[in-house]
């Protein structure tokens, strides 16, 4: 697949999120939603990542902005995250790979010179038309939220 660039149509999505009720990325039209892919549940960057905008998720709500996880954990460990972290948003399950293969963030990674396929860290803000406005490669963990504001106020 052809890697997304901004101003491309965002790739549909249906997953189950933490509670097991289908999400689709098309519930949120009218709606700019920050689409952030994480490696996996409870590690120290995905933690970080995700309570920076726990922090943060009223002043993005007051700006109409959606957010919504995306990792290749199954609901029942985003249950857990969720209710560890008091994390108030929508977490998707994408155990089969397709949302992150859809948008082009499952690839070699490597870790102490071992190889192995990943979640590559990547943040898509997607505006109310499905379009993507903006793609992070580069996330700040630990100001994930900042660097949104940045580019979605500017």
């Amino acid at each position: 697949m052809a890697e997304l660039k901004e101003g491309d149509q965002a790739p549909a999505i249906t997953s189950k999120d933490q509670n097991g009720i289908d999400v689709s990325l098309s519930d949120y039209k009218g709606k700019t939603v920050v689409l952030y892919f994480y490696p996996k549940d409870d590690t120290p960057g995905c933690t970080a990542e995700a309570c920076d905008f726990r922090d943060n998720y009223q002043g993005l709500q007051a700006k109409g902005i959606v957010v919504l996880g995306v990792s290749v954990d199954d609901e029942k460990s985003h249950q857990k995250f969720v209710t560890k972290h008091n994390l108030p948003f929508t977490l998707l399950a994408d155990t089969d790979q397709k949302i992150v293969n859809d948008y082009g963030v499952w690839a070699e990674k490597n870790m102490y010179g071992k190889k192995y396929m990943g979640t590559v860290r990547t943040t898509f803000i997607i505006d109310g038309d499905g379009k993507i406005i903006h793609i992070i490669k580069k996330v700040d963990t630990k100001n994930s939220t900042q660097q949104v504001l940045n580019l979605i106020n500017n």
